[in-house]
């Protein structure tokens, strides 16, 4: 009966996508559509005329200057934002220069330099500053292209110079304003256009779809005085596909991408957002979007005890050193003091070196706070969507430092590994179980990897970091997952001893007839993974993995886990008999691979024969021994 109910939840809890796992939503999930009234009228009636109309306007710069006065935050970053204005004077003008088969260092670049110093030019109008920015406009504005084959290029480059015009252009010489609104049309807008075909960006269900839209939309206002028909026509496409990404943070705030790519897809909705309020006096619906408020709890959920993410996906292990400016604008937006990462915007201006390239709007979003009430995050919580993730956590002064983050999900998601069931954990501030997180395209690309193909049998696979066999979960038969797999979480349970379960029958299609994978909190010092397995009539080999960095001990029942002075007991409470086994990954299998210090997979080899009627349980408790 029980297997009857699971069954059916499991049907009416996911739609299958023939495609791709991004399209998985829930059953009656429908995309809600952004307001778009936009048309040349509406352009030539609601667009403020005078500038500056993105993201900083007249009223916010009155406000701006004052908290640069009496806000000690907001006058400490500005300070770091000085800092950094002065050393982009000292460096070289930019160049077409492309690395791998990006221009997007230095579109990124420029865009650093514009918030910057466009900042600072309007704070303390330094002729020394209008010069470089006149100089950095003419320079990008006069390559040859801004490199449309790769359009995040040429989304963040237009991004970059619409800022400087609108904060800086009536200071500047008429001839650069001029050349820098021609480029954003021939170089910025034109190109997103294609007679034969829509860019698949405008449409897409990920971060390019963000960023791209977002720089358009950034290059439409500064040119609609020049062109407003082809500003409506490009406003009016971007509002209309923008919804294809914002429904990803659907139902709960999770980003499909990770944590990382949370930050970089969702700082461009965010900086459009602003723009649109600042130019039209509406977002048209993007802060209100179903889900988009609340992604910023799962941004904070995903850093652990210890500082590292909870790195699924192409995810980087670290957040960075200085204040988040994407959480400024969430802190901003809400009044809620969780989001402001205010140790990090309070260290010594020096100390925080190269500041983000959004640095120049987080500075506004930063005088824009204003403090209401603090609420506190879950201690167990869950989010559903294409890529569902699990997060248990300690109380807030928990002398275990428990976390805890599992997933389910698919490897057909954008940025996707075979991860499925994987998980991190960490206790006494030691990362005991990890996850092999990402590594750089550009050296992949070079050497001629085929990282982007997702097929069944695609090279992708292969990399320790994309495969099943470099994450921490079931692997059966030695086989690779099902890519157009999904793996929802069909129930889970807060309180004192949180559980969540995962089924996972989809990913191991034609090796198993179901799976489920659970995971339990029985108390604040452990885990347990329980699979529940209905095996296949060909099913011969179970291999249940975890990746660590700690020195592993084999012992009768399983094994003890020693890193940084910490022990931590491996114990196989079913099946019996059956032992564990090390591989090391350090040096890892492949050249191309990422490699981690002292990496390690542990695994316990399962034949199937032990499960004589086809219906098995593995049940691993990892605990700590302090």
């Amino acid at each position: 009966m029980r297997n009857n109910i699971v069954f059916l939840a499991f049907i009416s809890f996911i739609f299958i996508s023939k495609i791709q796992a991004q399209e998985h939503v829930k059953s009656g999930d429908e995309m809600v559509k952004l307001n778009n009234p936009i048309t040349v009228q509406y352009i030539k009636s609601k667009l403020k005329k005078s500038s500056p109309r993105l993201i900083l306007t007249p009223a916010i710069e009155i406000n701006l200057k004052k908290k640069i006065k009496i806000d000690p935050l907001v006058k400490n970053y500005y300070e770091a934002i000085k800092l950094n204005a002065a050393d982009i004077l000292t460096k070289p003008l930019l160049t077409r220069t492309l690395i791998g088969r990006r221009l997007l260092a230095t579109s990124r670049e420029m865009l650093y330099r514009m918030t910057i110093l466009s900042m600072v030019y309007r704070m303390e109008k330094d002729p020394k500053i209008l010069k470089r920015i006149n100089d950095e406009l003419i320079a990008v504005c006069n390559f040859s292209d801004w490199h449309p084959a790769h359009f995040l290029d040429v989304a963040e480059l237009s991004l970059a110079v619409a800022i400087a015009v609108d904060w800086t252009g009536n200071a500047l010489p008429k001839a650069t304003v001029e050349l820098a609104k021609n480029s954003l049309i021939e170089k910025g807008i034109k190109p997103s256009f294609n007679e034969n075909q829509q860019p698949s960006w405008v449409t897409a269900p990920h971060n390019w779809n963000q960023v791209c839209n977002g720089g358009m939309i950034a290059a439409a206002i500064v040119i609609a005085d020049k062109n407003p028909e082809l500003a409506a026509k490009t406003i009016s496409r971007a509002l209309e596909g923008m919804p294809n990404a914002l429904k990803q943070y659907s139902p709960d705030g999770v980003y499909p991408e990770g944590a990382t790519y949370w930050g970089y897809g969702t700082s461009f909705s965010v900086t459009t957002s602003s723009m649109l309020e600042s130019a039209f006096g509406t977002d048209f619906g993007i802060a209100n979007y179903p889900s988009f408020i609340e992604s910023a709890n799962f941004r904070l959920l995903s850093v652990a005890p210890s500082g590292w993410y909870f790195n699924f996906s192409d995810c980087g292990d670290k957040p960075g050193n200085d204040g988040d400016v994407t959480l400024a604008w969430f802190a901003k937006e809400t009044g809620n003091p969780i989001y402001l990462e205010k140790e990090k915007f309070m260290q010594s201006p020096p100390a925080m070196g190269k500041l983000p390239r959004l640095a120049g709007p987080g500075l506004i979003w930063l005088s824009e706070f204003q403090p209401k009430d603090s609420t506190d995050l879950p201690l167990a919580w869950k989010g559903d969507g294409p890529n569902p993730v699990v997060i248990f956590r300690g109380k807030k002064d928990d002398p275990e430092n428990y976390y805890f983050g599992g997933k389910g999900g698919s490897a057909s998601n954008n940025h996707g590994n075979m991860d499925a069931g994987s998980f991190v954990f960490e206790l006494n501030g030691v990362r005991w179980v990890v996850d092999p997180g990402t590594q750089d395209y550009n050296d992949l690309e070079h050497a001629g990897f085929n990282l982007w193909d997702m097929c069944q049998n695609c090279q992708r696979w292969t990399l320790l970091t994309k495969g099943n066999f470099g994450h921490s979960t079931l692997t059966i038969d030695d086989a690779l997952f099902n890519v157009k797999g999904y793996a929802p979480i069909v129930d889970f349970r807060a309180g004192n001893n949180p559980e969540a379960s995962i089924d996972m029958s989809q990913i191991y299609e034609g090796h198993l007839k179901a799976a489920h994978r659970k995971f339990i909190k029985d108390s604040d010092h452990s885990i347990t993974i329980e699979d529940q397995l209905q095996l296949g009539d060909s099913t011969k080999l179970l291999t249940w993995a975890i990746m660590t960095t700690a020195e592993v001990i084999p012992s009768a029942d399983g094994a003890i886990l020693k890193q940084d002075g910490k022990q931590l007991a491996l114990k196989i409470l079913s099946p019996d008999n059956v032992r564990v086994s090390t591989i090391m990954m350090d040096p890892p299998p492949l050249k191309l691979d990422k490699k981690i210090e002292n990496l390690k997979r542990v695994e316990i080899r399962i034949p199937a024969y032990i499960f004589p009627d086809k219906k098995g349980t593995i049940k691993v408790r990892l605990s700590s021994l302090e």
